[in-house]
């Protein structure tokens, strides 16, 4: 049996573009910081670009693991 929702559908599509909207600009960012620490602090070392890299994204995976997934899932009206 299948469960039935009492939220209008258009409803839902609203909150599924929103948080799709929300991950985009958390991906934008996350690409401005490695792009400006690259240039400024890290432009012909390889190795040290590379590491610090890693790194950054870890951090912003950590952050949207721990506190955004959570946010947008509440956020979705069920």
């Amino acid at each position: 049996m299948k469960a039935v929702s009492r939220v209008p559908k258009a409803e839902v599509v609203k909150a599924e573009k929103e948080d799709k909207g929300a991950v985009v600009l958390y991906v934008v960012a996350m690409v401005a910081t490695i792009v400006g620490v690259d240039i400024a602090f890290f432009r012909n070392r390889f190795w040290e670009r590379l590491t610090v890299n890693v790194g950054i994204v870890s951090v912003f995976a950590a952050f949207y693991l721990r506190f955004l997934r959570r946010a947008m899932n509440k956020a979705m009206p069920m």
